[in-house]
């Protein structure tokens, strides 16, 4: 898998993660607490890490395929 590739999909993964844990967040503390208070902190964490974790795991999937 080149570069370019990897780093397209850590950005759409992070982004993806970081916008659902974010509106999770909401939500959680909006119905258990009734207050509207994102953890950005916890949102920016799971997005790096799903962001590194998720394109590591397709390139050696495809690695996999090709042998």
């Amino acid at each position: 898998m080149k570069a370019g590739k990897i780093i397209t999909e850590f950005i759409i993964v992070f982004i993806l993660a970081f916008v659902v844990s974010a509106i999770v967040s909401l939500l959680w503390n909006l119905i258990a607490h009734g207050s509207t208070i994102v953890d950005w902190g916890s949102s920016l964490r799971l997005g790096i890490i799903l962001g590194i974790i998720a394109p590591w795991i397709i390139s050696r999937g495809s690695k996999k395929e090709q042998e």
